[in-house]
């Protein structure tokens, strides 16, 4: 059951894109890992509930070992820069992780997106007022959600999205969410 990256998250072919490349494989190969565990699969679900604009979508995003690139068109377009309108092209293993999450948790009801893409005139925005916003988020590449699952408690949550052990995950107690993205594999949380 290979993973297939986005064609638009595809870099150019230089020793920076070269190494993106094989962390991002790593970061496939990983999550891959995850799912050889569970008993096959025909179809990927996801329900997301955008806290900001209160849009819900259920959808099926993967069927018979691919992405659907109209779920991934709604996915984007629910994961947008609400501030902005802007869409992006969101990293589909961020849905797997979502996926995985899912089914750890063995919870239907929807993740509540706080954060999905953003733009770099967001981000900087967000910069000015805290210092929790990295200058480089993955959320300006759409490698990067803060989300919450109603009904599981956010400490398993992030646990859960640490055992993936795919990419960085951040547990914000204060504010109800963990951050989940397809960068190198670090955690942090508070």
């Amino acid at each position: 059951m290979p993973l297939k990256r986005h064609p638009k998250l595809a870099t150019p072919l230089s020793r920076r894109g070269f190494l993106k490349g094989c962390a991002a494989t790593a970061a496939g190969l990983s999550i891959h890992n995850s799912f050889a565990a569970l008993p096959p699969e025909h179809e990927r679900h996801l329900a997301l509930h955008n806290l900001h604009t209160g849009e819900k979508s259920k959808l099926t995003y993967w069927a018979e070992g691919d992405y659907l690139s109209e779920s991934l068109a709604e996915i984007n377009h629910i994961l947008r820069d609400f501030r902005t309108g802007e869409v992006y092209p969101i990293d589909p293993v961020l849905l797997d992780m979502l996926h995985m999450l899912k089914l750890r948790a063995g919870r239907k009801g929807p993740f509540e997106i706080i954060s999905g893409y953003r733009s770099p005139k967001t981000n900087d925005a967000l910069r000015a007022n805290s210092s929790g916003v990295a200058k480089r988020s993955l959320h300006m590449q759409g490698r990067a959600l803060d989300i919450r699952l109603p009904g599981v408690d956010l400490h398993k949550l992030h646990q859960s999205a640490v055992n993936l052990k795919v990419g960085g995950v951040g547990l914000y107690s204060q504010s109800d969410f963990i951050h989940i993205d397809t960068g190198r594999v670090r955690y942090w949380g508070s």
